[in-house]
């Protein structure tokens, strides 16, 4: 679903830019230069289509906010921005029940917004966790975080925490304060760390104790960051959005270091992560398939090596289609390996031949030329200690494959021949 934004701005040479800042968010700009206006487009759309509005503080029939005030009494969540510097305007502003407040000062404003928007989108999908004895300043956090889109939870008693993180696994961010009753805030923080690592979860320390030992200690136990009270709306926000984002782009670091370039599948050196890690759980009923696609050099030699990257890509859209649930990866070249817990080959092999049947029946077009694929597959259950020795019998299972007029899925079981 693409969102919409109402954007209620009066001056002609803001309104340009902002336009173009919210519609490179990949969101439907829907303008307004008076409240009027706003009021007449409500009246058409619901605001249920909104992700949020974008309101000048001073408008020529809305001089006081009081556009501010029509969005939010029509539960459209609110960016306000504004050319006052006076701080009488600030917290008549924060005093509201907004998202976040835009001084129009310069350039960098437009690049916050860009991320506030981003973020809005983004933050449906992220937890938080507030944990905190007082359920008054519980709820004045979770108040903030909602506005924000972030799924909230939140827990007044810390001895449940690991498990509750173990069961929300899409929590990102815990924000904790150091007054838990008979239990220190920054203990707490020390023992989650040897279980969740800050690479998936960030921890903001909180305490009203103003004190630079507290904040210093925090940080020491694997906080990282943290937030003084009483506490700035502004400075929540910010610190909250630069926690999230940090996750985020070490995901995407390690995302890029462990996919394939060309056709984005896991790497062979993820791969064998991935598959450690499944073996650690589980030690019975492995299947290990190698594939290769059948003649890749006489595709590259006859159509390019452009209409090879697109067979191979395509390739790896169906790998992902019919394995996807399982450790896939692109080893190098046109060879391709799957690796199955708790199946054995019995129950693998029609998934492997129905997988056959989809690459001989799929063409693979690029500029108006179709050329037709096929796979040979080598699969085995065979383990001797590590999975290095199950490469090997597949690898050999697919030279059977192969010397046997590819197409084919060979196995370790008789009659596996097709």
């Amino acid at each position: 679903m693409k969102y919409k934004v109402l954007l209620i701005e009066h001056d002609a040479s803001s309104l340009r830019v902002l336009k173009r800042v919210i519609g490179k968010s990949n969101l439907d700009v829907v303008s307004a230069t008076t409240l009027t206006q706003a009021k007449a487009i409500f009246s058409t759309t619901p605001p249920e289509a909104y992700l949020c509005a974008v309101v000048d503080y001073s408008l020529p029939d809305a001089p006081n906010g009081e556009a501010i005030d029509f969005a939010l009494d029509s539960f459209v969540p609110v960016i306000v921005i504004t050319s006052s510097t006076q701080e009488d305007v600030r917290e008549h502003i924060l005093s509201k029940a907004v998202i976040d407040y835009i001084p129009k000062q310069n350039a960098q404003i437009y690049d916050y917004l860009s991320r506030l928007l981003q973020r809005l989108q983004k933050n449906k999908g992220v937890g938080v966790l507030v944990v905190d004895t007082s359920r008054r300043r519980r709820a004045a956090m979770i108040s903030l975080l909602q506005r924000h889109n972030f799924d909230t939870h939140e827990l007044a008693k810390p001895e449940q925490i690991l498990d509750y993180l173990s069961t929300y696994s899409n929590i990102r961010l815990m924000i904790i304060d150091n007054q838990l009753g008979d239990i220190v805030g920054i203990d707490v923080v020390a023992d989650v760390r040897k279980h969740f690592h800050k690479d998936t979860l960030s921890i903001i320390g909180s305490s009203e104790q103003q004190s630079p030992t507290v904040l210093a200690n925090f940080l020491k136990s694997g906080a990282d960051d943290y937030l003084a009270k009483p506490y700035c709306h502004e400075e929540f926000f910010v610190r909250v959005m630069q926690n999230v984002e940090y996750l985020e782009q070490i995901a995407l670091i390690r995302k890029t270091a462990n996919a394939d370039y060309l056709t984005g599948l896991p790497n062979r050196r993820h791969f064998f992560n991935q598959v450690h890690e499944q073996l650690r759980r589980s030690h019975t009923n492995h299947t290990l398939a190698l594939m290769d696609l059948d003649l890749f050099k006489t595709i590259n030699d006859t159509y390019g090596h452009d209409h090879g990257d697109v067979v191979l890509k395509e390739f790896s859209k169906l790998l992902e289609k019919h394995f996807g649930k399982f450790c896939i990866s692109r080893f190098g070249g046109e060879e391709f390996c799957v690796f199955i817990v708790d199946m054995d080959e019995a129950q693998a092999l029609p998934l492997f031949e129905d997988f056959r049947l989809a690459v001989s029946e799929k063409k693979f077009t690029r500029k108006g030329v179709s050329v037709n694929c096929t796979v040979s597959i080598g699969v085995t259950s065979k383990f001797k200690k590590k999975v290095e020795s199950m490469l090997g019998y597949a690898d050999e299972n697919l030279y059977r494959a192969k010397d046997a007029g590819r197409n084919q899925v060979i196995s370790d079981l008789p009659a596996s021949t097709n």
